[in-house]
């Protein structure tokens, strides 16, 4: 009996150590394939986040310098049409509001009594960079750019996804619509899960030598309407002031009617 539960005792501990070994390499993944860049960039396209119209709470963190903000905002977007943000700190009360068509911006400051009517040059300066609104709606949804060329794209395999970069990205001739838009060259990257052929990164830099560097991470996607969709951004501005904001969006609701409320109190200075 002795011997036969020594024996038992044995092969026990070698059962659990096979079995060990088995559950290890189930979980070792095999070598990411490697696929050209015509390849991912149509998986990409399919997997885009599609929406008329896009309704979502957000949660949103500043940080530049020492100066460190949180806001709650209510975001709205029409496709290719509206930008719509308000944001509000305690109590729920609003201390700005802004408006972004495909050429003009606008901005309600709710604490300085101020608005600002203006075109992209306000955000341009902001960024350091030429932006348009397919940009803007892109980096806030986690949607490649539409619009602009696909060919100089480059393949790879990077940390376990796939990363597509180009040194030279132009927007398709038929949608320059100003010399902005034609003289406007993008160094982007572009990692993609090998899994959902999601966006979960981008690194993004105009062909100037004075421009920022714009980064953008894409995390806990939820099923939206049968698509996937990051709930959790991360936005940093490489600059002379490096700025960082994480927006994290909840109650999100696609396509029905919506407004963008926008009067300018009649108390209010222009800004200068």
């Amino acid at each position: 009996m002795k011997i036969s539960w020594i024996s038992l005792s044995v092969l026990m501990v070698m059962i659990m150590a096979l079995a060990g070994c088995k559950s290890q390499r189930a979980v070792i993944k095999a070598p990411l394939k490697e696929e050209g860049a015509d390849y991912l960039m149509t998986r990409l396209n399919e997997k885009e986040f599609a929406f008329n119209s896009f309704e979502a709470r957000a949660n949103i963190s500043y940080k530049q310098n020492r100066k460190y903000l949180d806001f709650k905002a209510q975001v709205r977007i029409i496709k290719d049409s509206t930008i719509w943000i308000s944001f509000s700190q305690d109590l729920g009360i609003e201390v700005a509001r802004v408006l972004i068509t495909q050429d003009s911006v606008k901005f309600l400051d709710r604490f300085n009594k101020k608005y600002l009517l203006t075109d992209y040059d306000f955000i341009e300066k902001f960024l350091n960079t030429n932006v348009d609104f397919g940009m803007l709606q892109s980096i806030i949804l986690g949607n490649d750019f539409e619009y602009y060329e696909i060919a100089e794209f480059k393949a790879s395999v990077d940390g376990g996804q796939y990363r597509l970069s180009t040194t030279g990205r132009q927007k398709l001739k038929k949608y320059v619509r100003n010399t902005g838009d034609a003289q406007r060259v993008l160094l982007q990257s572009i990692w993609l899960n090998p899994q959902t052929f999601k966006i979960t990164h981008i690194k993004l830099k105009e062909l100037t030598r004075d421009s920022k560097k714009l980064e953008a991470s894409y995390s806990d996607f939820e099923t939206i309407n049968d698509q996937l969709f990051p709930t959790k951004i991360n936005y940093a501005i490489d600059a002379d002031e490096p700025m960082e904001v994480a927006v994290e969006y909840s109650r999100i609701e696609l396509n029905h009617e919506m407004s963008f409320p926008f009067k300018i109190p009649s108390k209010y200075e222009r800004a200068r």
